[in-house]
């Protein structure tokens, strides 16, 4: 029997990336909002410090959710060099990218950022496997702090 994790599949959090409706899940309703703000900061040259400021908002709330809803890793597991938070933020803009390219470059510029959307979403799903399992531990980056 596999365990069942709460993070969601990385095709779900692609599809919220593009603007599908997305489950009522926490990290997909940010991940579509991280994505349209991704979008925003792309195409325009205005009001940058206002979305990077939602973004480190919703980067924080996915974390958050992360901390209260996944199972304690050991205190020997490996640590992750990055929150949850910021590989959804990373995959959003990513995502971002990829659909303008799309719309605006040549196919090897096309190919290219689908390559790293498509490896960073792969490496999202094993470190939910890995949290899920209590291998993987991550940085404590929400202003809280478990001394036990």
């Amino acid at each position: 029997m596999s365990a069942v994790h709460p993070l969601p599949p990385k095709h779900l959090l692609l599809q919220a990336c593009r603007g599908l409706p997305p489950d009522d899940h926490p990290v997909l309703r940010c991940a579509g909002l991280l994505a349209d703000l991704h979008e925003r900061r792309l195409t325009t040259a205005r009001g940058l410090d206002r979305i990077d400021h939602d973004r480190a908002r919703l980067v924080h709330d996915i974390d958050c959710w992360v901390a209260a809803e996944m199972p304690k890793a050991a205190r020997d597991a490996h640590l992750h060099t990055e929150t949850v938070g910021t590989v959804v933020d990373r995959l959003a803009q990513f995502s971002a990218l990829a659909y303008l390219t799309l719309a605006m470059s040549p196919d090897a510029a096309m190919q290219d950022a689908a390559g790293r959307l498509t490896e960073l979403a792969i490496a999202y799903e094993d470190l939910a496997g890995e949290l899920a399992a209590g291998r993987r531990r991550l940085p404590n980056l929400t202003g809280t702090h478990d001394f036990e």
